[in-house]
Parts: structure tokens; C-alpha cells; sequence
């Protein structure tokens, strides 16, 4: 089996999801870390453009966003599963609040705070992707009583579920749905400056936490940007042509088209031609000198593909 080639870089909240996952199943994998900032020629190359990390590589079927890596993670490692308690559609219907709404108050109570002592360029990038076009977290620190208003009860919203007898949010055993509220507060834990006030009144939500702390990472080796590249472009995708003909937008295999993640800062899109679609992916391939062909997986929910 090819490896698992995941690239990251160590303070990223999205990806500690996903190096979760790892630890879960127990897998051994490639750690290829990149620049917090979209300073990332060999990656760029093999996404098209697609600047959010992480990004699983297999070979060179290329996976942009937790929803598909999460999805390929299980089909190619099954057990132990992600869905331990049988939730399975749950957790991706929980994952638009956690990704969404409750990072972006998690986001701002953290990065507010402290945008004075980080590198200058890191918070205009990440004002701008998170706030939109005129953000600036310098006003963001006059709300944060009421940001903090609002996570709060969110974070009760865990607490109430772990308090009735589990061990973790489903059940008793750990699974997507943990590892989406593991993110938060590992990212409130490490970047918050007030992180034991605001977590403190939340007792049973702290056992979890160290429950899950000891799950780990799984098994990584290193691998250079340059390493993965190199894998990418001596590897054809094995990604196969699939149709959906219930596709509300009446898209098929052949069709040239653009993917554009959905947010307020913008950004780039990503084009190529359909291999394959059903209701929850599109993988479109793409050719390109450094990196050769190339099959990028894309989920639907939060993008917008348009045809060109």
C-alpha cells in the first residue's frame, strides 16, 4: 500500500485533527511539515493552488480538506474505526458547526489576544482569510467579552454531553466526533493565554481531555516537501472515472472546471477536468511539469465548483 504522506505544520488546529486520526488508528505515516504561511511551491504545485492544510497525499491522488482525508482514511484503514459507536453521518453534520461557527469564535478569543507578538505577516494572512478583506484582530479585542460569551456555553454544550456517563462524546469509545471538539481545545489549550480560567469550569470535558492526549499521533517519519513531490510525480492516480447522474449541477466526467473554497478572506481556485463525482466528492485532474498527473479530491460541502 502506498504511504500516507500528510502535510501539516505543528501548531495547526485542522491538522491536529487529522494527526488524531493517525494516533487512533495506530498508523504509520509520512510527516512532511510546511510553512504556516502559503510559502509551499511543492505543495502548490500538486494541489493547483489549494493553500489550506492539511492535505493527504497517496501517491498522487492529492486530498484537499479533513472531510475527504477523514472519508479515505477509513475506507483504506477500517479498523479500528473512526465510527466506533455507529454514528457515521453525524460526526461530518457536527463537523460544519466545529469547523465553522465554533472555530471562528475559538479563532478569535485566541489569536486577538496575542496578534501583537506574532510575525506580522501571519496575522494579516490569517485576518484576512478568517475576518475578510478588512480584518484586523487589534479590533477584535474590544468584543472578546462578548466572543467569549458566546463559546462558553458551547463548550458547556461538551461538558453536558461527556457529564451523562461517557467516556467520550458518543460512547465509550473514541471517534470523529471526538477528534472534531479534540481540535478546539487543543488549539484554545495551546494558544489562549487564559486557557485554564476559560476550560476550569468544565470538569468532565478536562478528563476527556487527557483521555484523549493519550491517543497520540500514531507513527510518523519524516519526508521533505521535496521527497513528496518526488513520490507525486513518479506515481499515476489510481483514482477511477465515476458519474453521478443525479448531480444537481449536471456535472460528468470530461467537464473542465474550477473549485473554490467557500470563505470570507477568498481564495484561489483550483481547475481541472472531473475523473470522478458522487454526492459528497469531485476529484479533478490536473497536469502539471513538477508534478506530472495528478487527481485532487475536493469535498462538495463548503465549495463551489463551476464550470468553465
Amino acid at each position: 500500500m502506498q504511504d500516507f504522506i500528510i502535510h501539516h505544520y505543528p501548531q495547526s488546529p485542522v491538522s491536529e485533527k487529522i494527526r488524531m486520526a493517525m494516533g487512533l488508528k495506530n498508523i504509520a505515516w509520512r510527516s512532511v511539515e510546511q510553512n504556516r504561511l502559503p510559502d509551499r511551491p511543492e505543495l502548490l504545485a500538486m494541489t493547483g493552488g489549494y493553500r489550506r492544510l492539511p492535505v493527504l497525499q497517496i501517491g498522487a491522488d492529492i486530498y484537499c480538506d479533513s472531510q475527504v482525508i477523514f472519508r479515505e482514511i477509513e475506507r483504506r484503514t477500517p479498523e479500528p474505526t473512526l465510527f466506533p459507536n455507529k454514528e457515521y453521518g453525524l460526526p461530518f453534520a457536527l463537523s460544519r458547526w466545529t469547523d465553522g461557527a465554533m472555530f471562528d469564535l475559538a479563532m478569535r478569543v485566541s489569536f486577538a489576544p496575542v496578534a501583537d507578538n506574532l510575525p506580522r505577516a501571519l496575522v494579516a494572512d490569517r485576518a484576512r482569510l478568517y475576518l475578510g478583506p478588512d480584518g484586523d484582530f487589534k479590533k477584535e479585542v474590544a468584543d472578546l467579552p462578548h466572543v467569549l460569551a458566546q463559546l462558553r456555553p458551547q463548550l458547556g454544550w461538551f461538558e453536558a454531553q461527556l457529564a451523562a456517563d461517557k467516556l467520550y462524546l458518543v460512547g465509550d469509545k473514541p471517534g470523529m466526533a471526538d477528534l472534531l471538539a479534540w481540535f478546539l481545545v487543543w488549539f484554545l489549550r495551546g494558544r489562549n493565554p487564559r486557557a485554564d480560567e476559560l476550560l476550569g469550569e468544565f470538569p468532565a470535558l478536562l478528563a476527556w481531555e487527557a483521555r484523549m492526549k493519550a491517543i497520540g499521533h500514531g507513527r510518523a517519519s519524516s519526508m521533505t516537501p521535496a521527497e513528496a513531490l518526488a513520490v507525486c510525480k513518479a506515481t499515476d492516480p489510481l483514482t477511477k472515472e465515476k458519474s453521478d447522474p443525479l448531480d444537481p449541477q449536471g456535472l460528468a466526467p470530461g467537464m473542465r472546471v474550477a473549485v473554490t473554497p467557500i470563505s470570507v478572506g477568498g481564495e484561489a481556485a483550483v481547475t481541472g477536468h472531473i475523473i470522478a463525482l458522487d454526492r459528497d466528492t469531485i476529484v479533478i485532474r490536473r497536469n502539471g511539469p513538477a508534478c506530472g498527473i495528478v487527481a485532487v479530491h475536493f469535498p462538495r460541502v463548503g465549495y463551489r465548483v463551476t464550470v468553465l
